[in-house]
Protein backbone atom coordinates (compact mmCIF):
# COMPACT_ATOMS: atom_id res chain seq x y z
CA UNK A 1 0.00 0.00 0.00
CA UNK A 2 1.07 3.45 -0.64
CA UNK A 3 2.57 5.39 1.98
CA UNK A 4 1.79 9.03 2.82
CA UNK A 5 3.66 12.03 4.98
CA UNK A 6 2.10 14.38 7.48
CA UNK A 7 3.90 17.17 8.16
CA UNK A 8 2.41 20.68 10.10
CA UNK A 9 1.63 24.03 8.53
CA UNK A 10 2.43 26.47 11.57
CA UNK A 11 1.34 29.97 11.05
CA UNK A 12 4.06 31.44 13.14
CA UNK A 13 7.62 29.64 13.90
CA UNK A 14 7.90 29.16 17.78
CA UNK A 15 8.04 25.47 19.26
CA UNK A 16 8.37 23.46 22.55
CA UNK A 17 11.85 24.73 22.44
CA UNK A 18 11.87 28.14 20.63
CA UNK A 19 10.07 31.02 21.24
CA UNK A 20 8.08 33.06 18.69
CA UNK A 21 9.62 35.30 16.68
CA UNK A 22 6.91 35.94 13.83
CA UNK A 23 3.22 37.38 14.30
CA UNK A 24 0.69 34.29 15.35
CA UNK A 25 0.01 34.09 11.94
CA UNK A 26 2.71 35.10 9.72
CA UNK A 27 1.68 35.05 6.10
CA UNK A 28 5.72 34.58 4.46
CA UNK A 29 6.52 32.37 7.46
CA UNK A 30 3.09 29.91 6.65
CA UNK A 31 3.90 30.08 2.66
CA UNK A 32 8.12 29.47 3.40
CA UNK A 33 7.22 26.67 5.56
CA UNK A 34 4.55 24.83 3.89
CA UNK A 35 6.90 25.15 0.17
CA UNK A 36 9.17 23.25 2.04
CA UNK A 37 7.09 20.88 2.63
CA UNK A 38 5.98 20.64 -1.03
CA UNK A 39 9.56 21.04 -2.28
CA UNK A 40 10.55 18.09 0.01
CA UNK A 41 8.30 15.14 -0.40
CA UNK A 42 5.49 15.79 1.69
CA UNK A 43 2.01 14.85 1.20
CA UNK A 44 -0.16 17.16 3.15
CA UNK A 45 0.05 19.45 5.86
CA UNK A 46 -1.86 19.57 9.13
CA UNK A 47 -3.77 22.71 10.11
CA UNK A 48 -4.45 22.74 13.69
CA UNK A 49 -6.74 23.77 16.45
CA UNK A 50 -6.33 25.93 19.78
CA UNK A 51 -8.30 28.01 21.59
CA UNK A 52 -6.91 31.76 20.53
CA UNK A 53 -5.43 30.83 18.02
CA UNK A 54 -5.43 31.93 13.83
CA UNK A 55 -8.04 30.63 12.60
CA UNK A 56 -7.60 27.48 10.90
CA UNK A 57 -9.50 27.16 7.75
CA UNK A 58 -9.18 30.46 6.98
CA UNK A 59 -5.21 30.14 6.96
CA UNK A 60 -5.83 27.21 5.06
CA UNK A 61 -7.27 28.82 2.16
CA UNK A 62 -4.59 31.19 2.19
CA UNK A 63 -2.27 28.29 1.31
CA UNK A 64 -4.25 26.18 -0.83
CA UNK A 65 -4.48 29.68 -3.00
CA UNK A 66 -0.75 29.95 -3.70
CA UNK A 67 0.18 26.04 -3.66
CA UNK A 68 -1.13 23.27 -6.34
CA UNK A 69 0.03 19.99 -4.51
CA UNK A 70 0.08 20.02 -1.06
CA UNK A 71 -2.45 18.60 0.46
CA UNK A 72 -4.24 19.85 3.07
CA UNK A 73 -5.77 18.29 7.01
CA UNK A 74 -7.88 20.67 8.10
CA UNK A 75 -8.41 20.42 12.52
CA UNK A 76 -12.20 21.38 13.49
CA UNK A 77 -13.96 21.24 17.10
CA UNK A 78 -17.69 20.63 16.64
CA UNK A 79 -17.95 23.39 19.42
CA UNK A 80 -17.07 26.11 17.33
CA UNK A 81 -19.54 26.30 14.78
CA UNK A 82 -22.81 24.87 13.71
CA UNK A 83 -22.49 21.99 11.51
CA UNK A 84 -24.44 23.20 8.24
CA UNK A 85 -22.09 26.12 8.14
CA UNK A 86 -19.09 24.31 8.77
CA UNK A 87 -20.14 21.55 6.01
CA UNK A 88 -20.31 24.90 3.88
CA UNK A 89 -17.05 26.11 4.57
CA UNK A 90 -15.46 22.78 4.15
CA UNK A 91 -16.73 22.34 0.63
CA UNK A 92 -16.19 25.97 -0.56
CA UNK A 93 -12.25 24.66 1.10
CA UNK A 94 -12.46 22.30 -1.25
CA UNK A 95 -13.05 24.20 -4.32
CA UNK A 96 -10.34 26.54 -3.36
CA UNK A 97 -7.72 23.37 -3.65
CA UNK A 98 -9.18 22.09 -5.99
CA UNK A 99 -9.83 18.14 -4.11
CA UNK A 100 -6.92 18.45 -1.37
CA UNK A 101 -8.91 19.08 1.55
CA UNK A 102 -9.26 16.39 4.54
CA UNK A 103 -11.11 17.14 7.75
CA UNK A 104 -9.78 16.08 11.17
CA UNK A 105 -12.60 16.55 13.83
CA UNK A 106 -11.66 17.07 17.20
CA UNK A 107 -13.76 16.09 20.30
CA UNK A 108 -11.59 17.90 23.08
CA UNK A 109 -9.88 15.92 25.59
CA UNK A 110 -9.56 18.63 28.22
CA UNK A 111 -12.38 20.74 30.02
CA UNK A 112 -10.82 24.04 30.47
CA UNK A 113 -9.85 24.31 26.55
CA UNK A 114 -12.96 23.79 25.51
CA UNK A 115 -14.68 26.12 28.10
CA UNK A 116 -12.42 28.85 26.76
CA UNK A 117 -14.67 29.19 23.68
CA UNK A 118 -17.79 28.12 25.74
CA UNK A 119 -18.23 24.70 25.53
CA UNK A 120 -19.57 23.29 28.76
CA UNK A 121 -20.15 20.13 27.57
CA UNK A 122 -19.33 16.44 29.69
CA UNK A 123 -16.53 14.49 27.63
CA UNK A 124 -18.86 11.54 26.76
CA UNK A 125 -21.71 13.76 25.91
CA UNK A 126 -18.92 16.22 23.03
CA UNK A 127 -18.45 12.57 21.74
CA UNK A 128 -21.84 11.92 21.60
CA UNK A 129 -21.92 15.81 19.84
CA UNK A 130 -19.12 14.87 17.22
CA UNK A 131 -20.61 11.88 15.97
CA UNK A 132 -23.80 13.39 15.03
CA UNK A 133 -22.10 16.63 13.75
CA UNK A 134 -20.25 14.57 11.42
CA UNK A 135 -22.97 12.59 10.47
CA UNK A 136 -24.73 15.71 9.83
CA UNK A 137 -21.70 17.40 7.86
CA UNK A 138 -21.23 14.10 5.81
CA UNK A 139 -25.20 14.81 4.46
CA UNK A 140 -24.76 18.07 3.78
CA UNK A 141 -21.69 17.44 1.29
CA UNK A 142 -23.69 14.58 -0.57
CA UNK A 143 -27.39 15.52 -0.51
CA UNK A 144 -28.72 17.24 -2.95
CA UNK A 145 -31.88 17.36 -1.60
CA UNK A 146 -33.46 19.40 1.30
CA UNK A 147 -33.26 17.39 4.46
CA UNK A 148 -34.03 18.09 8.27
CA UNK A 149 -32.66 16.59 11.37
CA UNK A 150 -33.32 16.54 15.04
CA UNK A 151 -30.77 15.22 17.09
CA UNK A 152 -30.11 15.31 20.68
CA UNK A 153 -27.63 18.87 19.65
CA UNK A 154 -28.59 20.02 16.51
CA UNK A 155 -32.50 20.47 15.11
CA UNK A 156 -32.55 22.34 11.89
CA UNK A 157 -35.42 21.91 8.85
CA UNK A 158 -35.24 21.82 5.03
CA UNK A 159 -31.42 22.43 4.64
CA UNK A 160 -29.42 21.94 1.18
CA UNK A 161 -25.80 23.24 0.47
CA UNK A 162 -25.46 25.22 -2.77
CA UNK A 163 -21.59 24.14 -2.61
CA UNK A 164 -20.24 21.13 -3.03
CA UNK A 165 -17.10 19.57 -2.46
CA UNK A 166 -14.45 18.49 -5.66
CA UNK A 167 -13.95 15.28 -4.24
CA UNK A 168 -16.63 12.83 -4.37
CA UNK A 169 -18.61 11.26 -2.71
CA UNK A 170 -16.74 13.79 -0.05
CA UNK A 171 -13.83 14.58 1.47
CA UNK A 172 -11.97 12.06 3.73
CA UNK A 173 -12.60 12.35 7.66
CA UNK A 174 -9.70 11.76 10.16
CA UNK A 175 -10.51 11.43 13.80
CA UNK A 176 -8.51 10.40 17.11
CA UNK A 177 -8.46 9.49 20.51
CA UNK A 178 -7.54 6.22 22.54
CA UNK A 179 -10.64 6.14 24.77
CA UNK A 180 -13.49 3.85 24.43
CA UNK A 181 -15.63 6.16 23.47
CA UNK A 182 -12.83 7.64 20.72
CA UNK A 183 -12.55 3.97 19.74
CA UNK A 184 -16.44 3.91 19.08
CA UNK A 185 -17.06 7.08 17.21
CA UNK A 186 -14.30 7.50 14.99
CA UNK A 187 -14.44 3.68 14.36
CA UNK A 188 -17.72 4.46 12.99
CA UNK A 189 -17.14 7.43 10.96
CA UNK A 190 -13.67 8.21 10.59
CA UNK A 191 -12.06 7.51 6.89
CA UNK A 192 -8.61 7.77 8.83
CA UNK A 193 -7.51 6.88 12.31
CA UNK A 194 -5.39 9.12 13.81
CA UNK A 195 -2.58 7.89 16.82
CA UNK A 196 0.10 8.76 18.88
CA UNK A 197 3.31 7.60 18.81
CA UNK A 198 3.31 4.75 21.45
CA UNK A 199 5.60 1.25 21.02
CA UNK A 200 4.97 -1.32 18.70
CA UNK A 201 3.27 -3.63 20.62
CA UNK A 202 0.88 -1.03 22.01
CA UNK A 203 0.49 0.90 18.56
CA UNK A 204 -0.77 -2.74 17.47
CA UNK A 205 -3.35 -3.11 20.32
CA UNK A 206 -4.81 0.34 19.53
CA UNK A 207 -4.71 -0.88 15.70
CA UNK A 208 -7.24 -3.66 16.60
CA UNK A 209 -9.27 -2.01 18.92
CA UNK A 210 -9.89 0.60 15.81
CA UNK A 211 -10.77 -2.57 13.64
CA UNK A 212 -12.63 -3.96 16.58
CA UNK A 213 -15.04 -0.76 16.59
CA UNK A 214 -15.56 -0.41 13.22
CA UNK A 215 -16.47 -3.54 12.86
CA UNK A 216 -19.05 -3.39 15.77
CA UNK A 217 -20.33 -0.29 13.84
CA UNK A 218 -21.15 -2.19 10.69
CA UNK A 219 -18.40 -1.02 8.93
CA UNK A 220 -16.77 -3.43 5.82
CA UNK A 221 -13.90 -1.44 5.49
CA UNK A 222 -11.78 -0.57 7.89
CA UNK A 223 -10.05 3.51 8.89
CA UNK A 224 -6.60 3.88 7.28
CA UNK A 225 -4.21 4.53 10.68
CA UNK A 226 -2.26 7.76 10.87
CA UNK A 227 0.72 7.68 13.72
CA UNK A 228 2.64 11.00 14.80
CA UNK A 229 6.26 11.24 16.05
CA UNK A 230 8.70 13.88 16.75
CA UNK A 231 11.84 12.72 14.27
CA UNK A 232 14.80 13.57 16.06
CA UNK A 233 17.83 12.99 12.99
CA UNK A 234 21.52 13.66 13.01
CA UNK A 235 24.55 12.42 10.56
CA UNK A 236 25.29 9.81 13.52
CA UNK A 237 23.54 7.96 16.26
CA UNK A 238 26.22 9.61 18.60
CA UNK A 239 24.90 13.58 17.27
CA UNK A 240 21.50 12.61 16.91
CA UNK A 241 21.55 11.21 20.93
CA UNK A 242 23.56 14.68 21.53
CA UNK A 243 20.65 16.48 19.69
CA UNK A 244 17.76 14.97 21.54
CA UNK A 245 19.23 15.49 25.37
CA UNK A 246 19.39 19.24 24.07
CA UNK A 247 15.34 19.09 22.86
CA UNK A 248 14.52 18.21 26.06
CA UNK A 249 16.40 20.48 28.22
CA UNK A 250 15.40 23.30 25.47
CA UNK A 251 12.12 22.04 26.62
CA UNK A 252 11.93 21.81 30.28
CA UNK A 253 13.74 25.38 30.26
CA UNK A 254 10.63 27.03 28.07
CA UNK A 255 8.33 25.19 30.14
CA UNK A 256 9.75 26.44 33.86
CA UNK A 257 9.90 29.96 32.41
CA UNK A 258 6.61 29.54 31.20
CA UNK A 259 3.97 32.09 33.58
CA UNK A 260 1.92 29.61 36.21
CA UNK A 261 3.60 26.96 34.87
CA UNK A 262 3.58 23.40 36.71
CA UNK A 263 5.73 21.05 37.22
CA UNK A 264 5.21 17.89 34.15
CA UNK A 265 3.64 15.29 36.12
CA UNK A 266 2.01 17.65 39.11
CA UNK A 267 -1.43 17.35 37.07
CA UNK A 268 -2.97 14.37 35.51
CA UNK A 269 -4.00 14.67 32.10
CA UNK A 270 -7.72 14.29 31.48
CA UNK A 271 -7.33 12.37 28.24
CA UNK A 272 -6.61 9.01 27.50
CA UNK A 273 -4.04 9.62 25.03
CA UNK A 274 -1.74 11.67 27.49
CA UNK A 275 -1.88 9.67 30.56
CA UNK A 276 -0.83 6.60 28.01
CA UNK A 277 2.01 8.73 26.88
CA UNK A 278 2.83 9.47 30.61
CA UNK A 279 2.69 6.13 31.97
CA UNK A 280 4.87 4.59 29.04
CA UNK A 281 7.18 7.13 29.44
CA UNK A 282 7.36 6.28 33.46
CA UNK A 283 8.15 2.71 32.30
CA UNK A 284 11.15 3.70 30.01
CA UNK A 285 13.12 5.86 28.39
CA UNK A 286 13.70 4.07 25.20
CA UNK A 287 11.47 1.18 23.19
CA UNK A 288 11.90 -0.56 19.84
CA UNK A 289 14.39 0.75 17.26
CA UNK A 290 14.18 4.83 18.13
CA UNK A 291 11.39 5.54 20.47
CA UNK A 292 12.54 8.12 23.04
CA UNK A 293 9.98 8.86 25.95
CA UNK A 294 11.35 11.91 27.78
CA UNK A 295 10.08 14.67 25.34
CA UNK A 296 7.10 13.79 26.01
CA UNK A 297 7.35 13.55 29.61
CA UNK A 298 9.26 16.57 29.87
CA UNK A 299 5.56 17.99 28.36
CA UNK A 300 3.76 16.49 30.49
CA UNK A 301 2.25 14.24 27.43
CA UNK A 302 0.93 17.34 25.57
CA UNK A 303 -0.26 15.70 22.02
CA UNK A 304 2.39 14.03 19.79
CA UNK A 305 5.05 14.38 21.60
CA UNK A 306 7.22 10.65 21.39
CA UNK A 307 10.34 11.06 19.75
CA UNK A 308 12.11 8.96 16.99
CA UNK A 309 15.80 9.54 17.67
CA UNK A 310 18.93 8.29 15.26
CA UNK A 311 20.50 9.14 11.98
CA UNK A 312 18.02 8.92 8.91
CA UNK A 313 18.32 5.53 8.59
CA UNK A 314 17.56 4.53 11.68
CA UNK A 315 14.45 6.42 12.10
CA UNK A 316 13.41 5.11 8.28
CA UNK A 317 13.26 1.90 9.73
CA UNK A 318 11.55 2.78 12.85
CA UNK A 319 9.00 4.05 10.53
CA UNK A 320 9.01 0.81 8.35
CA UNK A 321 8.58 -1.32 11.72
CA UNK A 322 5.21 0.82 11.89
CA UNK A 323 4.31 0.75 8.35
CA UNK A 324 4.75 -3.55 8.61
CA UNK A 325 1.96 -2.87 11.24
CA UNK A 326 -0.63 -1.40 8.79
CA UNK A 327 0.49 2.31 9.44
CA UNK A 328 0.11 3.68 6.29
CA UNK A 329 -0.22 7.77 6.86
CA UNK A 330 3.24 8.98 9.29
CA UNK A 331 2.95 11.97 10.49
CA UNK A 332 6.25 14.10 11.46
CA UNK A 333 6.97 17.69 13.24
CA UNK A 334 10.51 18.50 14.36
CA UNK A 335 11.27 20.88 17.31
CA UNK A 336 13.10 23.59 14.39
CA UNK A 337 9.45 23.70 12.11
CA UNK A 338 11.48 24.69 8.77
CA UNK A 339 14.93 23.38 9.09
CA UNK A 340 13.39 19.69 10.67
CA UNK A 341 10.84 19.50 8.04
CA UNK A 342 13.94 19.82 5.29
CA UNK A 343 16.29 17.64 6.46
CA UNK A 344 13.46 15.01 7.07
CA UNK A 345 12.33 15.56 3.59
CA UNK A 346 15.62 15.24 2.14
CA UNK A 347 16.87 12.38 4.02
CA UNK A 348 14.31 10.47 5.81
CA UNK A 349 11.26 10.49 3.05
CA UNK A 350 13.23 8.76 0.15
CA UNK A 351 14.47 6.43 2.44
CA UNK A 352 11.10 5.34 3.54
CA UNK A 353 9.37 5.62 0.05
CA UNK A 354 11.69 3.47 -1.70
CA UNK A 355 11.58 0.41 0.86
CA UNK A 356 7.80 1.02 0.87
CA UNK A 357 7.89 0.24 -3.05
CA UNK A 358 10.25 -2.76 -2.33
CA UNK A 359 7.93 -4.54 0.04
CA UNK A 360 4.60 -3.86 -2.15
CA UNK A 361 6.52 -5.11 -5.38
CA UNK A 362 7.82 -7.97 -3.27
CA UNK A 363 3.93 -8.37 -1.85
CA UNK A 364 2.47 -8.25 -5.53
CA UNK A 365 5.27 -10.92 -6.61
CA UNK A 366 4.10 -13.20 -4.22
CA UNK A 367 0.72 -12.43 -4.97
CA UNK A 368 1.34 -13.21 -8.43
CA UNK A 369 3.26 -16.48 -7.65
CA UNK A 370 -0.02 -17.74 -5.49
CA UNK A 371 -2.26 -17.19 -8.56
CA UNK A 372 0.08 -18.83 -10.62
CA UNK A 373 0.15 -22.44 -8.58
CA UNK A 374 -3.58 -22.19 -8.14
CA UNK A 375 -4.04 -21.93 -11.53
CA UNK A 376 -1.82 -25.12 -12.27
CA UNK A 377 -3.15 -26.78 -9.43
CA UNK A 378 -6.78 -26.21 -11.04
CA UNK A 379 -5.19 -27.34 -14.63
CA UNK A 380 -3.82 -30.37 -12.66
CA UNK A 381 -7.11 -31.22 -11.26
CA UNK A 382 -9.06 -31.49 -14.45
CA UNK A 383 -6.28 -33.31 -16.36
CA UNK A 384 -6.87 -35.91 -13.38
CA UNK A 385 -10.55 -36.19 -13.66
CA UNK A 386 -10.67 -36.45 -16.85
Amino acid sequence: MPVEFLGIAATGDGSETTPRTTAAFDRDYTLRLARAHEDHGWDRVLFAYGAGAPEPAAAAAFLASHLDRLQILLAHRPNVSYPTFAAKTFATLDRISDGRLTVHFITGGNDHEQQREGDYLTKDQRYERTREYIGIVKKAWTSREPFDHEGPHYRFADFVADVFPVQQPRPAVSFGGSSDAAYAAGGAEADIYCLWGEPLARTAEQIERVKEAARAAGRTDVPRIQVAFRPIIAPTEELAWEKAHRTVAAIRERRAAAPGAATPGAVTPENTGSRRLIEIAEAGERYDRALWTPTAAATGGAGNSNALVGTPETVAQALLDYYDLGVDILSARGYHLLDDAIDFGRYVIPIVREEVAKRDAAKAAERAARAERAERDRHQLIAVQA
